[in-house]
């Protein structure tokens, strides 16, 4: 299993626009961060979690030649504006599968109507199979089980998801300790952690630390990460010796 970082910023991504702010102003490529998203490639299968508006720089810098389906989190702009822009690998391979929430599913039917348009279709509007994803049902992809994840982003129920020993969360605040169980021996965790300071719907670094702990993956990396967090490297140096800050176009193996 292959995991390719698309993008590890928040909502406004870094360098924020305007800002001179030194880790905006930053050279580190490192330092610069699309919004989030994750492209997992699992034998022959090819699974992208979240598509916001910078899905197709993400698609360009990354190569990623097909996409068997699209998985969503949940319905925040930064992880679903870049919808539109399947219409390549819709005209390449049909209509694109996307799993999400009951509620995202609506939501988005009603943000890209187009796009969901039966009758009297626009011909160049991308087609997507919209799936379902229910809490403690598993997602059956031909030979694979994908695993949802029910977690909260302040009032917010938000899905993660488990692809064999891999598991990723991102926009979490809080985890009901139900959902521990679907965390256990975890070869490799993605979990966010905004910045230092406490904020009302994401982990902070104290609480990312104290959550990697409770799960005890092999192996942790952050993402969703503000530039008030500072520069990568400085973040890195004080994480313990099995986390990492992830960043856009890092690919890890497992």
């Amino acid at each position: 299993m292959k995991i390719y970082f698309l993008g590890t910023g928040t909502s406004q991504g870094i360098p924020v626009i305007g800002s001179t702010d030194p880790v905006c102003l930053s050279q580190d490529p490192k330092d610069k961060r699309l919004r989030v998203s994750v492209w997992v490639q699992w034998d022959n299968h090819s699974f992208v979690i979240d598509c916001g508006p910078d899905f197709r720089q993400q698609m360009l810098q990354s190569n990623c030649p097909k996409i068997d389906a699209i998985i969503f989190t949940h319905e925040h702009a930064d992880h679903t504006a870049g919808l539109d822009d399947i219409r390549p690998f819709f005209f390449r391979q049909g209509n694109i599968p996307i799993y999400a929430h009951n509620r995202v599913l609506k939501n988005l039917e009603k943000r890209f109507d187009y796009i969901f348009e039966t009758e009297n279709k626009y011909p160049g509007a991308p087609g997507v199979d919209a799936r379902e994803v229910i809490n403690d049902a598993v997602i059956a992809f031909d030979d694979k089980q994908i695993i949802p994840i029910n977690v909260w982003h302040g009032d917010l129920q938000v899905f993660g998801y488990r692809f064999g020993d891999f598991a990723y969360l991102t926009d979490v605040k809080t985890v009901d300790e139900t959902e521990f169980v679907k965390l256990k021996d975890l070869e490799v965790l993605v979990v966010n952690a905004l910045r230092d300071d406490p904020h009302a719907t994401h982990f902070n670094l104290e609480e990312a630390l104290a959550f990697i702990n409770l799960v005890k993956p092999k192996k942790a990396y952050l993402t969703h990460i503000s530039h008030t967090f500072g520069f990568h490297e400085e973040i890195q140096d004080r994480l313990p010796d099995n986390v990492f800050v992830a960043y856009d176009n890092l690919e890890i193996t497992i």
